[in-house]
């Protein structure tokens, strides 16, 4: 029975899927905009939605929350959520991202663009 399992397995294990999405949240980060499937793409906004909630408060607890949760990367990646990203959406309540499909794509799988709001 699958009753209160809501996640979406991505046909991996769980470390796999934590791995998948540290690495995706870091890459929209790093990036901005990514392309992927759609369920990778609905799996990955509501971590990164609150990573950035995280990030608008900008302080030591916050930093070390952000970085366990995105596995410890480089300090690039923080501090350009910290300093960059986060203070755009200052005055916003979530709704940081946005997933925008593409359609079919030749091997069969539904893509997606996941971007931040403008």
């Amino acid at each position: 029975m699958k009753h209160s399992n809501n996640k979406r397995t991505l046909g991996r294990t769980r470390r796999g899927r934590t791995a998948l999405v540290r690495g995706l949240a870091v890459s929209l980060i790093r990036d901005g905009q990514i392309k992927t499937t759609v369920a990778k793409a609905k799996e990955l906004q509501p971590n990164i939605e609150k990573l950035i909630t995280h990030a608008k408060k900008d302080t030591v607890q916050a930093r070390r929350h952000v970085a366990s949760t995105l596995g410890e990367p480089a300090d690039v990646v923080i501090n350009k959520l910290f300093k960059e990203v986060a203070p755009k959406f200052a005055e916003r309540n979530g709704g940081y991202t946005r997933v925008v499909k593409l359609g079919r794509t030749s091997p069969g799988r539904e893509e997606a663009i996941i971007a931040f709001v403008e």
